[in-house]
């Protein structure tokens, strides 16, 4: 079963005639090939598929595609109007949609053109079907994945080799970007995170100017794409000593995140997952400091479902990749965060990261 194929099973319980997807996201999901920003359309129907371009992509989308119709999208008959003909000319009734991809304006226009005629055909928000089956990883996503991290690790190996005093966060940043690049990545799965010292309390830090010293901790989060799917990971270092706090923060981010890999396992909520972390910080006094949740799904992209999060009470299906992360920022002294990506399985999990995550003083 493709992915087309996939998406059209489950048309039916959500009492759907068709889907349209328009987000980068599920575009690529369904399809396997990436058109930036709104040029491109799929409407999915329980029959067929159709992807919609314009001339800038519709020889590299006719190498591409396999299960789908190409159709150019050319001056003078908009994507609006070819799209009404093919879903009245279909018999579509009740059409999905994006709700989290789609504007206003684009909705709007869409749901006017659809109203007018004999037999209009009614919008519904349909984004939960699709966003479902991306949750379970197949053995070609998995194995795109894997390729990836490996690849963020190769980066990690080299970039170890290169901190040191006076090296700047932005120049460690630049460096594993292009490490990543040169070992076969397409892009970032987002812009790499390096803080040091007291920049480490921010958990989303922008690398700065700011010269790394000795005694002081580098934290990295980063990650690149490779066939369309992402990786994720995050190693904290010290350069040249640790003091006994910074040993202690360190350990203590280590064993959650061991606690929080041996509570994963699918049918488990999220929120069990984040509590098994959670409690090894709290019990060691830096409960008000790990201000974030335990991990988030990653695929397509770098933050999808789902979550291991407080707030998630939904069984983690098998077959997800989520992340496991940890961490511990006090505000203006330091921060540890530890960052492995696990596949969820019936048993338990598997983590997809190799790198090692013992305390290195460098």
């Amino acid at each position: 079963m493709n992915r087309y194929e996939k998406i059209a099973s489950v048309l039916e319980a959500e009492n759907l005639d068709a889907v349209l997807l328009t987000g980068e996201a599920n575009r690529f999901y369904a399809s396997g090939f990436f058109v930036p920003g709104t040029d491109a359309t799929v409407l999915v129907t329980g029959q067929d598929a159709v992807f919609f371009t314009d001339a800038r992509y519709t020889e590299a989308a006719a190498r591409c595609l396999d299960g789908a119709e190409l159709r150019e999208v050319k001056p003078g008959k908009s994507l609006t109007d070819q799209l009404r003909e093919l879903v009245f000319l279909k018999g579509v009734r009740r059409l999905g949609f994006e709700d989290g991809a789609m504007t206003v304006q684009s909705f709007r226009r869409l749901e006017k053109a659809l109203s007018e005629g004999k037999s209009p055909c009614e919008l519904t928000a349909a984004s939960e079907p699709v966003s479902k089956l991306r949750q379970t990883k197949d053995p070609a996503e998995l194995a795109a994945m894997e390729t990836a991290q490996g690849i963020a690790e190769r980066a990690l190996e080299d970039i170890l080799k290169e901190i040191r005093p006076g090296v700047t966060e932005k120049e460690i940043a630049a460096r594993l970007q292009y490490l990543m690049l040169h070992y076969g990545a397409s892009d970032m799965s987002f812009d790499p995170i390096v803080v040091s010292g007291p920049n480490g309390s921010l958990p989303h830090g922008v690398p700065s100017e700011k010269e790394i010293q000795a005694g002081e901790f580098v934290t990295m989060d980063f990650g690149c794409i490779y066939g369309g799917y992402c990786s994720d990971m995050t190693r904290t270092v010290a350069v040249g000593s640790v003091t006994e706090e910074m040993e202690r923060v360190y350990k203590t981010v280590l064993s959650a995140q061991e606690a929080g890999i041996a509570a994963a396992k699918a049918g488990v909520p999220g929120k069990a997952v984040d509590a098994a972390a959670r409690a090894v910080i709290e019990e060691a006094g830096y409960g008000e400091y790990f201000t974030h949740s335990f991990g988030h799904g990653v695929g397509v992209e770098i933050h999808e479902a789902p979550n291991a999060a407080a707030s998630n009470e939904k069984p983690l299906p098998a077959g997800a990749v989520i992340s496991a992360e940890p961490g511990i920022y006090i505000p203006g002294k330091l921060g540890v965060r530890i960052e492995d990506v696990i596949l969820i399985t019936p048993e338990g999990c598997r983590n997809l990261t190799k790198a090692p995550k013992e305390l290195m003083v460098i």
